[in-house]
Formats: C-alpha cells, structure tokens, sequence
C-alpha cells in the first residue's frame, strides 16, 4: 500500500509582502519533514523561498504565480495512486477563484483534483466531480481581492484509496492556530 506525506503551500510573496512565514506555521512545516511531495502555487516573488521549497520535499511540484519571474511552468500535472492531480496559480481564472471556472481548467488538464492559489483564502470543496485544494496564503497577505488575511497551509497524507488534508490556519489577532480535517476518497 502507498502511503505519502504531502505540503501544500502557496502565495508567500516573501519580501514583497510579507517579511517572513509566521513561526507557528514554520515551526509545523520543520516538524513534518521530509515530505514525499512539496506542492507550492506560486507566488513566491524570491528565488531564495522558491529554493526553500524545493528543500522540503523529495519531489516538488511548483508553477509560477502571477507576481512571479523565475521561469516556472504555469502547469503542473502529476498522478499518486490511480488519480490525477493538477496544480496551477489560479490567476488564468476571473473572478479569482471561480470554481466553475478552475473545474474547466481541471477538465482541461485532465486531472480530478485541482490544486490552486491566488485567492489567499483557503478552501477544500468539490465541484461537478472536481476537487479543489486552496492553501491559501502561507504569510496570511493581502491579495488584489482581500483574502483571509490569515496564514495557512495544508499538510495532506495519502494512503490509498483516502487523501487525508489538514488545513492550519493562524488567527494572528488572537494567536490561535486551527486544524480543519478532510477526507477525499481518490
């Protein structure tokens, strides 16, 4: 049976918007190390984090953001266990965010779970038979349309046929870290 550890991260805009990742947050993703997959959204606006992120993980799966210059893919498609997953910004989408929109790309791609940023705010919600993942914004950011504003990141673990997510999300304003369970069946 094939079990892995992944991370789902995204928009850290790191230094243009925030100076650092939260150390609630670090201190888990440092704790959960390695991972099998490292999945980041983009948005990074440094090389330094982009190297960061390819240092958590065995396999990393990492698509440029809107705010991004460092010559990634604006796709990614990779298959764990029988099911297809797809990972992109977010931004090819109007309104951010759109799940009907985001559940056509995913069809485009062929994949069953759509991994998206762009809207700094986190979401795990199925759409016409599409999965779709949000980390929202691992430094809590502004984005052009508001966001959460509250750091968060996912750590999902995958042991066939169940996909297990963990999204932590920090309210700074009372220091309080929450962890939401989800269970897909893939």
């Amino acid at each position: 049976m094939v079990s892995r550890k992944l991370l789902i991260i995204g928009d850290t805009h790191i230094p243009d918007r925030a100076l650092e990742i939260p150390r609630q947050l670090l201190k888990i993703i440092e704790s959960e190390r390695p991972y099998d997959i490292v999945i980041h959204t983009g948005d990074y606006t440094s090389e330094e984090i982009y190297r960061w992120v390819k240092s958590l993980g065995r396999e990393v799966y990492a698509v440029e953001g809107n705010m991004d210059w460092l010559g990634l893919p604006i796709s990614e498609v990779f298959k764990l266990g029988k099911c297809d997953f797809g990972v992109v910004h977010g931004d090819q989408v109007y309104p951010r965010g759109n799940i009907r929109k985001l559940t056509l790309l995913a069809r485009e791609l062929g994949v069953k779970i759509l991994i998206s940023g762009h809207t700094h705010d986190p979401f795990i919600k199925e759409y016409q038979g599409i999965y779709h993942i949000n980390p929202g914004s691992l430094t809590g950011t502004w984005s052009g349309c508001g966001g959460s504003m509250k750091p968060s990141l996912i750590i999902a673990y995958y042991s066939e046929p169940t996909l297990k997510l963990l999204l932590y999300e920090l309210d700074r304003g009372l220091g309080k870290l929450s962890v939401k369970e989800f269970k897909i069946s893939i």
